[in-house]
């Protein structure tokens, strides 16, 4: 049902913070930071295969959302409700995309990269 643990959606109070020490304690690669609409986002590699770590000043909660990415969203998201998960769905960048709870609480996205160009849209921009 999915292909690739893409993103780990974190929630932060405070971006900038989280990125110096995701840089500087976790030797993590700044890869964009964003400040649009309010909030910021910024987007962290810890490593060279594991996902990129998205920390976000508008998101609520202590959880990450992990975010999966999945090569047939319809049969995915079918086969959820199929399931009896309740799925939230709207649009992010890469593609369509719904999120939901597992038991336990824990937060989980799919989403299907449909847009390939957004997954380097902000590479390299740092707002300041």
């Amino acid at each position: 049902m999915f292909s690739s643990l893409d993103f780990v959606y974190t929630p932060t109070a405070d971006v900038d913070a989280a990125v110096d020490h995701y840089v500087q304690a976790l030797g993590a690669e700044l890869r964009w930071k964003v400040r649009a609409m309010g909030t910021t986002v910024a987007a962290v590699r810890v490593s060279d295969g594991g996902p990129l770590i998205l920390l976000a000043g508008h998101l609520q909660g202590e959880a990450p959302i992990l975010v999966y990415r999945t090569d047939d969203f319809a049969g995915t998201t079918a086969a959820l409700k199929d399931a009896g998960v309740e799925l939230d769905e709207f649009e992010i960048p890469h593609g369509p995309c719904a999120a939901f709870r597992a038991e336990g609480g824990q937060p989980f996205a799919v989403y299907e990269l449909t847009r390939p160009e957004a997954a380097t849209h902000f590479d390299g921009r740092i707002d300041p």
